[in-house]
């Protein structure tokens, strides 16, 4: 089992300090500071978490707590957390993943609608082979005359 947070999580995270690091030049020097790593950072975040007993933070309250990581130098022991962190981001697909997400949405609904119709299919078939042969209905013994057998006699 692994006990790292998601690659979302980390990449959401280093991808805020990297910009960061670029627009705050006191900050960039914290965020080379030696011994310092962003898998250490999301486990000092979701440790962070915990203490608080909350379920969540605002983006903004986690992205100060990674700061705080880079610029604080006493922090303690940081353990390896096993947890499941959600990213809330939003995933912009380029024209061609989108068409290719179709395709395969299409192709799955397609073998799915076979699938149905040869069920479907199979079932009549064992159904017919289940039923006992049919037995032939048993000759009269004597023929019995039908009411449209007397209708024609006494007309001429």
């Amino acid at each position: 089992m692994s006990n790292k947070v998601s690659q979302s999580f980390k990449d959401t995270i280093k991808a805020y300090l990297d910009q960061r690091a670029q627009s705050d030049p006191l900050f960039a020097t914290s965020y080379q500071k030696a011994g310092k790593s962003i898998d250490e950072c999301c486990n000092y975040i979701v440790q962070e978490v915990q203490k608080m007993h909350v379920n969540g933070l605002a983006d903004d309250e986690v992205f100060g707590l990674a700061v705080h990581y880079y610029d604080e130098d006493n922090l303690g022991e940081i353990k390896t957390v096993n947890c499941k962190v959600v990213v809330n981001h939003t995933v912009e697909l380029t024209e061609e993943e989108k068409e290719q997400a179709r395709k395969e949405a299409y192709d799955q609904f397609q073998k799915e609608e076979v699938a149905k119709l040869r069920s479907q299919k199979k079932e009549p078939e064992e159904k017919e082979k289940k039923k006992a042969p049919a037995k032939p209905k048993p000759e009269p013994a004597f023929e019995s005359p039908s009411l449209f057998d007397f209708g024609d006699e006494g007309e001429e």
